[in-house]
Protein backbone atom coordinates (compact mmCIF):
# COMPACT_ATOMS: atom_id res chain seq x y z
CA UNK A 1 0.00 0.00 0.00
CA UNK A 2 0.89 3.95 -0.41
CA UNK A 3 0.80 6.67 1.90
CA UNK A 4 1.02 9.94 0.96
CA UNK A 5 1.50 12.53 3.87
CA UNK A 6 3.97 15.18 4.02
CA UNK A 7 3.61 14.84 8.42
CA UNK A 8 6.67 12.87 8.87
CA UNK A 9 5.41 11.46 12.45
CA UNK A 10 2.08 10.29 10.70
CA UNK A 11 3.78 8.45 7.69
CA UNK A 12 6.41 7.24 10.32
CA UNK A 13 3.58 6.20 12.97
CA UNK A 14 1.15 4.52 10.08
CA UNK A 15 3.82 3.00 8.37
CA UNK A 16 5.17 0.84 11.52
CA UNK A 17 1.86 0.22 12.69
CA UNK A 18 0.45 -1.19 9.59
CA UNK A 19 3.63 -3.15 8.74
CA UNK A 20 3.24 -4.58 12.12
CA UNK A 21 -0.11 -5.65 10.53
CA UNK A 22 1.54 -7.29 8.04
CA UNK A 23 0.84 -4.79 5.17
CA UNK A 24 4.13 -3.85 2.29
CA UNK A 25 4.18 -0.42 2.52
CA UNK A 26 5.78 2.40 0.69
CA UNK A 27 5.67 6.57 1.68
CA UNK A 28 5.83 9.58 -0.07
CA UNK A 29 5.94 12.96 1.44
CA UNK A 30 3.80 14.66 -1.21
CA UNK A 31 1.70 14.33 -4.66
CA UNK A 32 4.67 14.45 -7.12
CA UNK A 33 6.62 11.33 -4.65
CA UNK A 34 2.92 9.26 -4.84
CA UNK A 35 2.97 9.84 -8.69
CA UNK A 36 6.17 8.21 -9.16
CA UNK A 37 5.69 5.42 -6.99
CA UNK A 38 2.63 4.85 -8.46
CA UNK A 39 4.27 4.46 -11.68
CA UNK A 40 6.71 2.34 -10.75
CA UNK A 41 5.19 0.15 -8.24
CA UNK A 42 2.07 -1.89 -8.11
CA UNK A 43 -0.18 -0.58 -5.61
CA UNK A 44 -3.29 -2.14 -4.07
CA UNK A 45 -4.32 0.65 -1.92
CA UNK A 46 -3.63 4.16 -1.71
CA UNK A 47 -3.77 6.68 1.26
CA UNK A 48 -3.59 10.17 0.71
CA UNK A 49 -3.58 13.59 2.47
CA UNK A 50 -6.18 16.03 1.03
CA UNK A 51 -3.37 18.73 2.72
CA UNK A 52 -0.14 17.43 0.83
CA UNK A 53 1.57 19.55 -1.36
CA UNK A 54 1.72 19.14 -4.90
CA UNK A 55 -0.89 17.74 -6.02
CA UNK A 56 -2.87 17.47 -2.78
CA UNK A 57 -4.50 14.37 -2.01
CA UNK A 58 -8.09 15.27 -3.17
CA UNK A 59 -6.87 16.32 -6.84
CA UNK A 60 -4.05 13.32 -7.18
CA UNK A 61 -7.53 11.27 -6.23
CA UNK A 62 -9.23 12.96 -9.34
CA UNK A 63 -6.78 12.69 -11.38
CA UNK A 64 -6.04 8.56 -10.64
CA UNK A 65 -9.87 8.65 -11.51
CA UNK A 66 -9.86 10.26 -14.80
CA UNK A 67 -6.98 7.70 -15.51
CA UNK A 68 -8.53 4.46 -16.12
CA UNK A 69 -5.75 2.08 -15.42
CA UNK A 70 -6.02 3.11 -11.48
CA UNK A 71 -8.80 1.45 -10.44
CA UNK A 72 -7.40 0.78 -6.69
CA UNK A 73 -9.24 2.25 -3.68
CA UNK A 74 -8.11 4.90 -2.34
CA UNK A 75 -8.49 6.58 1.06
CA UNK A 76 -8.24 10.25 2.33
CA UNK A 77 -6.83 11.71 5.42
CA UNK A 78 -8.38 14.83 6.49
CA UNK A 79 -8.40 17.84 9.07
CA UNK A 80 -11.68 19.04 7.59
CA UNK A 81 -14.47 17.35 8.96
CA UNK A 82 -17.13 19.08 7.48
CA UNK A 83 -19.88 16.99 5.61
CA UNK A 84 -19.10 19.11 2.50
CA UNK A 85 -15.25 18.53 2.61
CA UNK A 86 -16.30 14.37 2.93
CA UNK A 87 -18.81 14.51 0.32
CA UNK A 88 -16.15 16.13 -2.03
CA UNK A 89 -13.33 13.94 -1.39
CA UNK A 90 -16.06 10.84 -2.48
CA UNK A 91 -17.28 12.93 -5.17
CA UNK A 92 -13.89 12.97 -6.79
CA UNK A 93 -13.29 8.61 -6.08
CA UNK A 94 -12.45 8.25 -3.15
CA UNK A 95 -13.80 5.04 -1.31
CA UNK A 96 -13.28 5.93 2.10
CA UNK A 97 -11.78 8.98 4.33
CA UNK A 98 -10.53 9.36 7.73
CA UNK A 99 -10.41 12.90 9.47
CA UNK A 100 -7.18 13.57 11.73
CA UNK A 101 -6.62 12.89 14.73
CA UNK A 102 -7.20 8.97 13.87
CA UNK A 103 -6.52 5.75 15.24
CA UNK A 104 -3.98 3.59 12.79
CA UNK A 105 -5.92 0.74 14.31
CA UNK A 106 -8.82 2.47 12.50
CA UNK A 107 -7.14 3.09 9.25
CA UNK A 108 -5.77 -0.60 9.17
CA UNK A 109 -9.24 -1.71 9.57
CA UNK A 110 -10.81 0.69 6.37
CA UNK A 111 -7.53 -0.48 4.94
CA UNK A 112 -8.63 -4.21 5.16
CA UNK A 113 -12.11 -3.05 4.08
CA UNK A 114 -11.47 -1.13 0.87
CA UNK A 115 -9.30 -4.29 -0.04
CA UNK A 116 -12.04 -6.49 0.21
CA UNK A 117 -13.36 -8.45 -2.84
CA UNK A 118 -16.68 -9.28 -3.61
CA UNK A 119 -16.44 -13.72 -3.37
CA UNK A 120 -17.57 -15.38 -6.33
CA UNK A 121 -18.43 -17.91 -3.42
CA UNK A 122 -17.00 -21.26 -2.10
CA UNK A 123 -17.61 -23.92 -5.11
CA UNK A 124 -18.87 -21.55 -7.40
CA UNK A 125 -17.54 -20.71 -10.81
CA UNK A 126 -17.16 -16.94 -11.88
CA UNK A 127 -19.28 -16.24 -14.48
CA UNK A 128 -20.76 -12.93 -16.68
CA UNK A 129 -23.92 -11.67 -15.49
CA UNK A 130 -25.98 -9.51 -18.10
CA UNK A 131 -28.84 -6.76 -17.25
CA UNK A 132 -29.90 -5.45 -20.71
CA UNK A 133 -26.86 -3.68 -22.31
CA UNK A 134 -25.26 -4.17 -19.37
CA UNK A 135 -22.36 -6.79 -18.75
CA UNK A 136 -20.70 -7.48 -15.73
CA UNK A 137 -17.57 -9.93 -15.80
CA UNK A 138 -17.10 -11.14 -12.27
CA UNK A 139 -13.59 -13.15 -12.98
CA UNK A 140 -11.74 -9.58 -14.27
CA UNK A 141 -14.20 -7.65 -11.87
CA UNK A 142 -14.98 -5.53 -15.85
CA UNK A 143 -18.11 -3.63 -16.97
CA UNK A 144 -19.41 -3.44 -20.31
CA UNK A 145 -22.51 -1.28 -21.74
CA UNK A 146 -23.42 -1.93 -24.98
CA UNK A 147 -19.84 -3.35 -25.66
CA UNK A 148 -17.88 0.08 -24.20
CA UNK A 149 -15.85 -0.82 -20.59
CA UNK A 150 -16.98 1.04 -17.83
CA UNK A 151 -14.23 2.00 -15.55
CA UNK A 152 -15.45 1.36 -12.02
CA UNK A 153 -13.50 1.88 -8.77
CA UNK A 154 -13.37 -1.65 -6.52
CA UNK A 155 -16.06 -0.33 -4.34
CA UNK A 156 -18.41 0.79 -7.23
CA UNK A 157 -17.81 -2.38 -8.44
CA UNK A 158 -18.75 -4.40 -5.33
CA UNK A 159 -21.94 -2.08 -5.01
CA UNK A 160 -22.80 -2.49 -8.61
CA UNK A 161 -22.63 -6.35 -8.06
CA UNK A 162 -24.42 -6.54 -4.60
CA UNK A 163 -27.26 -4.91 -6.38
CA UNK A 164 -27.33 -7.12 -9.68
CA UNK A 165 -27.02 -10.17 -7.22
CA UNK A 166 -30.39 -9.02 -5.21
CA UNK A 167 -33.03 -7.41 -8.31
CA UNK A 168 -36.11 -5.85 -7.09
CA UNK A 169 -34.90 -5.76 -3.16
CA UNK A 170 -34.71 -2.86 -1.34
CA UNK A 171 -31.90 -1.69 0.92
CA UNK A 172 -31.55 0.93 3.10
CA UNK A 173 -28.39 2.90 2.93
CA UNK A 174 -27.65 1.51 6.21
CA UNK A 175 -28.18 -2.15 4.94
CA UNK A 176 -25.84 -1.30 2.45
CA UNK A 177 -22.99 0.24 4.60
CA UNK A 178 -23.10 -3.32 6.16
CA UNK A 179 -22.91 -5.56 3.31
CA UNK A 180 -21.25 -3.61 0.72
CA UNK A 181 -18.33 -2.02 3.24
CA UNK A 182 -18.96 -4.20 5.71
CA UNK A 183 -19.27 -1.44 8.33
CA UNK A 184 -21.12 -1.83 11.38
CA UNK A 185 -21.54 2.19 11.06
CA UNK A 186 -20.38 4.78 9.37
CA UNK A 187 -21.02 8.22 7.12
CA UNK A 188 -24.33 7.29 5.18
CA UNK A 189 -23.26 10.06 2.48
CA UNK A 190 -21.04 7.51 1.81
CA UNK A 191 -23.60 5.22 -0.02
CA UNK A 192 -25.32 8.34 -1.04
CA UNK A 193 -22.55 9.54 -2.95
CA UNK A 194 -21.10 5.97 -4.56
CA UNK A 195 -25.06 5.20 -5.99
CA UNK A 196 -24.61 8.98 -7.67
CA UNK A 197 -21.17 8.08 -9.06
CA UNK A 198 -22.44 4.56 -10.31
CA UNK A 199 -25.47 6.08 -11.90
CA UNK A 200 -23.53 8.12 -13.57
CA UNK A 201 -20.97 6.46 -14.88
CA UNK A 202 -23.60 3.11 -16.11
CA UNK A 203 -26.10 6.18 -17.99
CA UNK A 204 -29.11 5.78 -18.42
CA UNK A 205 -28.45 1.96 -18.44
CA UNK A 206 -28.70 1.68 -14.89
CA UNK A 207 -31.65 0.30 -13.14
CA UNK A 208 -30.65 1.82 -9.71
CA UNK A 209 -34.10 3.58 -7.94
CA UNK A 210 -34.87 5.68 -5.38
CA UNK A 211 -37.63 4.03 -3.37
CA UNK A 212 -38.62 6.86 -1.20
CA UNK A 213 -38.29 6.67 2.44
CA UNK A 214 -36.81 3.28 2.45
CA UNK A 215 -33.44 3.27 0.15
CA UNK A 216 -32.66 1.90 -3.00
CA UNK A 217 -33.20 -1.04 -5.61
CA UNK A 218 -32.21 -2.48 -8.74
CA UNK A 219 -35.34 -2.60 -11.08
CA UNK A 220 -35.84 -6.08 -12.36
CA UNK A 221 -36.78 -4.94 -15.56
CA UNK A 222 -34.93 -2.86 -18.02
CA UNK A 223 -35.55 1.16 -17.64
CA UNK A 224 -36.33 3.10 -20.88
CA UNK A 225 -33.72 4.82 -22.78
CA UNK A 226 -32.75 8.21 -21.78
CA UNK A 227 -35.38 8.25 -19.03
CA UNK A 228 -33.53 10.91 -15.66
CA UNK A 229 -31.76 9.75 -12.98
CA UNK A 230 -33.54 9.99 -9.74
CA UNK A 231 -32.94 12.03 -7.03
CA UNK A 232 -30.91 10.34 -4.40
Amino acid sequence: MLIADDDDVVRDVVRRYLERDGLEVSTAHDGNEALRLLSSQRIDVAVLDVMMPGPDGLSLCRRLRQNGSYAMPVILLTALGEEDDRIAGLEAGADDYLTKPFSPRELALRVRSVLRRAPVGAGAHAMDITAGDLTVATASRTVTVAGRPVSLTNREFDLLLFFLTHPGAVFTREDLLKQVWHWDFGDLSTVTVHVKRLRAKLGDRHRVQTVWGRGYMWAAEEPPAGRPDADD
